[in-house]
């Protein structure tokens, strides 16, 4: 599968390199057609492994992954278009923190409670599948849920059946095996709004390698 990522940081790369060594083609997408990180994560992962414009990879990936910081990934999907994007599932994989303030960071106000950040991508592309998950997890968990002794739960929202199959078939693959399907892009509102919750427990525990579970 040719998969497009969004963002060059530590969520896209670790993201990016988990499927590369799974068979996928992935390119990473950043606003330079020669962004220094993107090259050597390319130089470092190998032949299936490329980088481009977010454009580029928009356009390369069958799913798109984006791995932004909240605060700029409403501007990177406009800039973008829907038209790229258009018939794609689109995986939302974006905290809405504000990284103004100081840690721990809020969340944006404009995208808490009665909003979030998933609905605000999914009202951007009308006519893409967006998918909400992996975002109440480090990054090394998420491609790791090992890293955690238990096996814990992670979530998923979006309007599409058929597109979140494909999402979970994906994560099964990187060894996911409990999965909730909370319902449509408005059930990303209640995860967004763990993430105070992540990040205070972060600060207790001394490391991000933890996760929730549910019991009923």
């Amino acid at each position: 599968m040719k998969i497009g990522i969004l963002g060059t940081g530590v969520v896209g790369t670790t993201l990016g390199t988990k499927f590369v060594s799974l068979g996928h083609e992935v390119r990473l997408g950043s606003r330079e057609t020669d962004n220094p990180k993107a090259l050597e994560w390319v130089q470092t992962t190998g032949q299936r492994a490329s980088q481009g414009t977010f454009s580029s990879a928009s356009a390369f990936g069958e799913i798109v992954f984006i791995c932004l910081r909240g605060d700029v990934a409403l501007p990177v999907v406009k800039s973008v278009g829907g038209e790229t994007l258009k018939s794609k599932i689109v995986v939302d994989v974006s905290n809405p923190l504000d990284i103004a303030k100081p840690m721990p960071c809020p969340l944006l106000p404009d995208l808490v409670n009665t909003n979030s950040l998933g609905e605000e991508i999914q009202k951007l592309l009308p006519h893409s599948a967006v998918v909400k998950t992996l975002i109440t997890v480090n990054c090394e968990v998420m491609v790791n849920p090992g890293l955690v002794k238990a096996d814990t739960d992670l979530f998923i929202s979006g309007n599409d059946a058929s597109a979140k199959n494909k999402v979970v078939d994906l994560l099964h693959s990187l060894g996911w095996k409990n999965i909730i399907d909370l319902g449509d892009i408005t059930t990303a509102r209640a995860t967004e709004m763990l993430m105070p919750i992540w990040m205070r427990l972060w600060g207790i525990f001394g490391t991000p390698h933890f996760n929730l579970k549910f019991v009923k």
